[in-house]
């Protein structure tokens, strides 16, 4: 019976938005294990993924394709295993850089935010982001995204808001949100404070100045000291040396004084103090270094400030206050030149702290903020992973997520910013007490004053992302979804945020829930063009995935991303291996076709006893082999190596061999078509199945019309409980071996062997490929075999089956042949007149000598320690592989 043909090409433009929109009308990205709803069966195990929510203001790149791959593979192979799977999607309101981006918009304009005010600016960046927010959602989608968009957050939204205002008051009642001048990272031009993990450093080429330190005594004595910062000395508060230095130990507990300010400050002893660097003695400028303020709280030193939030001297600077730092470097080194200060000046590499954001330097700087003391969260968090109840893929970060925690300082959690969580604490004008609720007040808890006012900063963006697993699911409050979903199950995400993100999470879902927020994280690695150079739009190297999608389909930038990753490992992307992946999109469309038109074809019912070919029960042995296979890997976290063996299988042993065969079998018709094209269904939907967490969309499209196919054919029994869509169907179930499978294995083997031996030396002799040439064989105990297989591998091998002989032994060797040795097997093809008989008898040789070199080789392993000391089984392995070389090394001298 004939049905619609399928396309001759995959059309993944018109196929992936059609596929997508089924899906999720469909309901297909929900639980099918809904707390809400009536039919609620508690006992059945969830598997829960929060997506890493992508700013706002984002646009798809590969960092994004890359989660959103894994996470999609991750969900849908749990699905198919019949989980009630969730993954919950959304977005993060991204402080600084949505708050960059509608204050550039505001300069277009001709205004700015202080312009304009609080209130309109926000009203203003909440228009901004309902009208490009969504953008980054619906390329998320683009990617086969399988998320349950009705549950979809927003880190500023009412809930949310609630989660984090209900955390930080938590955290101030239980004395552990405080404020106080802390030393932070201050970005002049952002004018925010910006955490530890946001500044990178950068070698820069600078100099290192010395300078004397005079002693106040009159004496003409001097300390020299060097700098590479020299405007901070005008906020030197003590000059330190190493209490064991000889050098300087009498000077300790005397005073010297400040160049050109004139201020006397004491010489004080620490061990902090690097003997080699410099002189030895260290100027200390507690409010503008982190290890000197550290100094100063251990000595009870000044604390000045000499910069502004402009990063502009302030009074501290006496003669130099208004100047900008870098005006007063110059201004200043050149008066302690006059005065006679100077020692020399030397080049030095500088590790100059930039911003993440914008790239401007970093000003340390005291200022009052807001911090959340770490030291208990971050015990809770090393306890977590050291007893097992998260791991860590791949293990190796545990170390490096155990230092971070074990080294941890407070978190600055204030940001001078008008976009974010304000925070949640109100000063009252009278009394001057704070009051902190989880509503706004209207008056102030300690005098009942109405004169109250909020603090006008807002909360680090990472506190909010922390809170993320629990708080998308209802947290405070005890929701169905809360209940049944939390504690979340993997989180994956690259492991560049494993500080910033991942540890948070883990801290804070100990801190409010009592329960880590997930029992594994998963870690990918960074995306790398084809040489693996970072991508960088200044080196132009970038790869926009929305144009590769365009261009080669989402299921070939897919499968690339998730084949070429291994866990916590950074992967290499080139545009020819998406290509690639395109072309087996294709050859996956192709097969199916096949398939499919010789279903259509069949006209006979299955026989009650089948009689399986060979090839039949090869590739089905190979069959459950991968799926036991692909099993283990994804029990492992291997999902690449799983890809990669799919894509192997799929693409050599089903297409190139079993399909060429299965073309031979369908011309039998009769029950050996029926059986030919159930073991083509069989195949195709369990590679189909297989293959979906990687590439969804072309393998929903085929297996819909395998589906139909194989309903509407004599062996419809074969789908009777195949469910409406491949996105629920089940994962193919692991078999254990039936004990036939070896010995049909090493059967087809041979004969793959003896066809590639035949099929390369026509190659090498440039025999046309129509051409069909005759054979002689002498196979031993294989003969009958190779007999029962004559059709195939004439078929295959390019042989006319009225003229191939198949014998144990020949009494003679055919004259003008050409012979070839598989194992005990030798093979004579008369290729005479196409074969020059030099070339012959030198390849026969390096065939030999190759068998000659191996022999050796074995006996010497053999005859060592390994024949003792290795299982028995390897040892019986390595002594078959020598009597089969030492029989092809006498045939071969034979032929000679």
């Amino acid at each position: 019976m004939s049905k619609q043909e399928l396309p001759k090409t995959y059309a993944f433009k018109s196929t992936e938005p059609h596929i997508y929109k089924m899906w999720e009308s469909g309901g297909y990205f929900k639980p099918h294990n809904d707390p809400n709803k009536p039919d609620f069966d508690p006992n059945v195990e969830p598997f829960v993924i929060s997506i890493p929510p992508p700013n706002v203001t984002g646009e798809l790149h590969l960092g994004h394709a890359m989660f959103v791959s894994m996470e999609d593979l991750m969900i849908r192979y749990h699905r198919m295993k019949g989980y009630s799977t969730l993954w919950v999607p959304g977005s993060d309101h991204a402080g600084i850089a949505t708050q960059l981006q509608v204050e550039k918009m505001l300069r277009n304009e001709g205004t700015s935010r202080e312009e304009i005010g609080r209130e309109e600016f926000l009203r203003r960046t909440w228009e901004w982001k309902n009208k490009y927010g969504g953008m980054i959602q619906n390329q998320i989608r683009r990617l086969g995204a399988s998320c349950d968009w009705d549950r979809e957050r927003f880190t500023l939204d009412e809930g949310l808001s609630r989660a984090v205002r209900e955390a930080f008051v938590r955290l101030y009642e239980k004395g552990l949100i405080y404020r106080g001048p802390r030393l932070i990272n201050w970005s002049p031009g952002l004018k925010t404070a910006v955490s530890d993990l946001e500044v990178e450093y950068s070698e820069e080429p600078g100099a290192l100045y010395y300078f004397k330190y005079m002693l106040s005594d009159g004496s003409g004595e001097y300390i020299s000291v060097a700098t590479t910062r020299p405007e901070t000395i005008l906020g030197d508060t003590a000059v330190a040396v190493h209490p064991e230095d000889e050098r300087y130990r009498k000077y300790v507990g005397k005073t010297v004084t400040v160049p050109i300010l004139g201020r006397e400050i004491p010489v004080i002893a620490d061990e902090y103090v690097d003997r080699e660097f410099g002189t030895g003695a260290l100027k200390i400028t507690p409010g503008h270094d982190p290890h000197d303020y550290e100094i100063g709280q251990r000595h009870n030193l000044e604390v000045l400030s000499m910069l502004d939030r402009e990063a502009r001297v302030t009074e501290a600077g006496g003669p130099y206050a208004g100047l900008d730092r870098f005006e007063c470097r110059k201004k200043l080194w050149a008066d302690m030149q006059a005065a006679g200060l100077v020692v020399k000046e030397e080049a030095y590499t500088l590790n100059v702290p930039r911003s993440q954001r914008g790239g401007e330097i970093i000003e340390p700087m005291v200022s009052e903020q807001w911090f959340v003391k770490m030291e208990s969260l971050a015990a809770a968090g090393l306890a977590a992973v050291r007893d097992g109840r998260i791991r860590i893929i791949p293990d190796r970060f545990e170390k490096v997520y155990n230092n971070w925690l074990e080294n941890i300082r407070d978190w600055c959690i204030s940001r001078q910013l008008w976009w974010g969580h304000r925070i949640p604490v109100w000063y009252c004008r009278d009394c001057r007490e704070m009051t902190v609720e989880r509503e706004d007040p209207t008056h102030c808890a300690h005098c009942g004053s109405a004169n109250i006012e909020q603090d006008p900063d807002v909360l680090d963006t990472w506190f909010s992302s922390g809170l993320w697993p629990f708080s998308t699911l209802g947290w405070p409050d005890e929701t169905p979804d809360y209940k049944y979903f939390y504690p979340t199950s993997y989180m994956e995400t690259g492991y560049d945020i494993l500080f910033f993100w991942v540890a948070r999470m883990i801290m804070d879902g100990l801190e409010f829930t009592g329960k880590a927020p997930f029992h594994t994280v998963y870690l990918h690695g960074l995306i790398r063009d084809g040489d693996g150079q970072k991508m960088s739009k200044t080196k132009g190297n970038v790869i926009d995935p929305l144009t590769v999608m365009d261009d080669l389909g989402t299921d070939a930038l897919r499968f690339t991303l998730l084949v070429g990753s291994t866990p916590g490992s950074d992967t290499n992307l080139s545009l020819s291996k998406v290509e690639a992946n395109r072309n087996f999109a294709n050859k996956i469309w192709n097969a199916g076709r096949f398939v499919i038109s010789n279903i259509d074809a069949v006209e006979t019912a299955l026989p009650s006893e089948p009689a399986w070919t060979l090839a039949d029960s090869w590739i089905w042995a190979r069959l459950q082999q991968l799926v036991r296979e692909v099993e283990r890997l994804f029990q492992n976290f291997q999902y690449g190596e799983a890809g990669r063996q799919i894509y192997d299988f799929f693409w050599s042993d089903f297409a190139d061999w079993y399909l060429e065969i299965a073309k031979l079998q369908m011309r039998a018709g009769g029950t050996q078509a029926a059986l030919t094209a159930d073991t083509l269904a069989r195949v195709l939907d369990t590679s189909l199945r297989l293959l979906h967490p990687f590439t969804p969309f072309v393998t929903e499209e085929l297996w819909g019309r395998l589906r139909e196919s194989v309903l509407a054919s004599p062996i419809k029994d074969l789908a009777a409980d195949w469910s409406e869509r491949l996105i629920v169907a089940s994962w193919p179930a692991a078999r254990q071996e039936e004990g036939w499978e070896t010995d049909k294995q090493a059967d087809f083997a041979l004969l793959q062997e003896v066809v590639r031996a035949i099929r390369n030396l026509r190659a090498e002799k440039n025999v046309p490929p129509g051409k069909r040439i005759a054979a002689a064989l002498a196979a031993g105990d294989k003969g009958a075999l190779l007999m029962e297989q004559a059709t195939t591998l004439a078929s295959l091998a390019g042989i006319d089956e009225s003229q191939l002989s198949i014998a144990e032994t020949l009494a003679e060797k055919p004259a003008d042949s050409t012979a070839l040795v598989v194992g005990q097997i030798e093979i004579y093809l008369p290729l005479a007149g196409m074969v020059d008989q030099a070339e012959e008898k030198a390849r026969l040789e390096k065939e030999l000598a190759e068998a000659g070199s191996q022999i050796a080789r074995l006996e010497k392993l053999l005859s060592g320690d390994f024949a003792n000391k290795a299982p028995a089984n390897v040892v019986e392995k390595e002594r078959e592989k020598l009597a089969a070389y030492k029989e092809t090394a006498e045939k071969l001298k034979a032929q000679l």
